[in-house]
């Protein structure tokens, strides 16, 4: 057992479409922002295609020169908007909880805008010990490495290559844009069906001797 006592166990996890359901607040986030510019968005394509950073969704409605005022424009709009509209996923409180509860740490890696992913979880009542923001696929080895993180949780094959590129044990959730098979392709260690799934699963990768 001198593995599971050297190293405290962390858990990284996704946010968007991962620990919540980010749809309704970005939904009326770029609803607004199409308001206050005059600029057409489709909100109900930009939903469905959640994970990657904003600008890689802007860049399709409006001009490169604007995209930095609109990432701005668009950040400051949302608590307002977005926050209270957002809950959270099923059994994403208990995911957190089975970490702590098995003595691990868990932490938050996303893409999302740090002080506004930090918003979502205070309103929600999830506390992570750590929340990184604006890093995304490959880049969220960085915060992973430096957490010690030996498993990443998240919906997107993004978050697929940032497990894989960290060392950490890959799990998906099938709750995103990403189907589940998917994930598997894009090589998910393990694939759920959503986050209830996920505190019978580490019970089972704690049993297991690892080298």
């Amino acid at each position: 057992m001198a593995h599971m006592t050297s190293r405290v166990l962390t858990v990284g996890f996704d946010l968007d479409m991962t620990l919540i359901d980010s749809r309704p607040g970005i939904h009326a986030c770029y609803t607004a922002l199409a308001e206050r510019t005059g600029t057409y968005i489709d909100a109900d394509l930009a939903v469905t295609r959640l994970g990657p950073p904003l600008a890689d969704e802007l860049i399709n409605w409006f001009p490169a020169e604007q995209i930095a005022p609109m990432s701005d424009l668009y950040r400051e709009m949302y608590p307002a908007i977005a926050i209270t509209a957002t809950p959270a996923m099923p059994g994403a409180r208990e995911a957190v909880e089975a970490v702590r509860a098995a003595g691990g740490r868990a932490i938050v890696v996303t893409a999302k805008y740090e002080p506004n992913a930090k918003l979502h979880l205070s309103h929600l009542g999830i506390e992570p010990d750590a929340v990184v923001g604006d890093l995304w696929a490959e880049r969220k080895a960085e915060a992973l490495r430096e957490h010690g993180a030996s498993v990443y949780v998240g919906d997107h094959v993004g978050d697929v290559r940032g497990a894989r590129t960290a060392g950490a044990v890959s799990v998906a959730v099938a709750t995103g844009p990403c189907g589940a098979d998917e994930l598997h392709t894009a090589g998910a260690d393990v694939v759920l069906d959503d986050l209830s799934a996920f505190p019978r699963w580490l019970a089972g990768y704690r049993a297991t001797p690892r080298a």
